[in-house]
C-alpha cells in the first residue's frame, strides 16, 4: 500500500482497516475500524482533512478529495464519510459530508458542501451538486440527483448488510 505524509500530516489508519496495495492515501486522512479501501482508490487529504468512519468500504477506483482554504471557501472544506457506508466503484466524493448507513452508487459524484444525512441511497451515476442537502430514507437518482422514492425497509437493511459483507471480504484479504 502507498501511504504518504504531506506537510507533516500522516494518515491515521486503524489496525483492523484494509488498504489495498494499489490504493493511495495521502496526508490528513483518518480511516476507522474495519473499514477498507480497495484497488486504485485515492484518498488525498493534502489541503484539508478526510475522515472515514468504521465499517465503511470505498470500492475500486474511487477518488476522495477536499477543498483548500480560499476566498470562496474560508477554511476550505473537509470530507467526512460516516459508519457502515458503502461507496461503489469509481465514485467521486469531493469535500462533502456522508452520514452513517449510506450507499453511494457506482460512478456517482458528490460535490462540495453536499450533505447526505444517513440512511439513503444515491443511485449509480448520480450527481449530487454543490451544497445540496438530501433527506434520509430515500433513493436519489439522476443528474442532478433528485429524490426518486422512499426506501423500503429491506433496502435499508441491505445498506448495513453491504457494509458487513465488506468487513468479511477485507478480513479474507488481510
Amino acid at each position: 500500500m502507498t501511504i504518504r505524509s504531506h506537510n507533516g500530516k500522516t494518515p491515521d489508519i486503524h489496525a483492523s482497516a484494509y488498504i489495498d496495495d494499489t490504493a493511495l492515501v495521502i496526508g490528513d486522512v483518518s480511516i476507522g475500524e474495519d473499514s477498507s479501501l480497495w484497488p486504485m482508490v485515492v484518498a488525498r487529504g493534502d489541503v484539508n482533512s478526510i475522515r472515514i468512519g468504521h465499517h465503511t468500504n470505498i470500492q475500486d477506483g474511487s477518488v476522495l478529495h477536499v477543498t483548500h482554504d480560499h476566498v470562496l471557501a474560508p477554511g476550505g472544506v473537509a470530507l467526512a464519510v460516516g459508519n457502515y457506508v458503502t461507496v461503489g466503484h469509481k465514485a467521486i466524493l469531493h469535500a462533502c459530508e456522508i452520514g452513517d448507513r449510506c450507499l453511494i452508487g457506482m460512478g456517482s459524484i458528490i460535490m462540495d458542501n453536499a450533505r447526505l444525512p444517513g440512511r439513503l441511497v444515491v443511485g449509480a451515476g448520480a450527481l449530487v451538486p454543490p451544497g445540496k442537502e438530501l433527506e434520509s430514507g430515500h433513493l436519489y437518482v439522476g443528474n442532478p440527483a433528485r429524490k426518486a422514492r422512499a426506501l423500503k425497509d429491506r433496502e435499508i437493511e441491505l445498506i448495513t448488510y453491504s457494509a458487513e459483507h465488506y468487513v468479511q471480504l477485507k478480513n479474507e484479504y488481510k
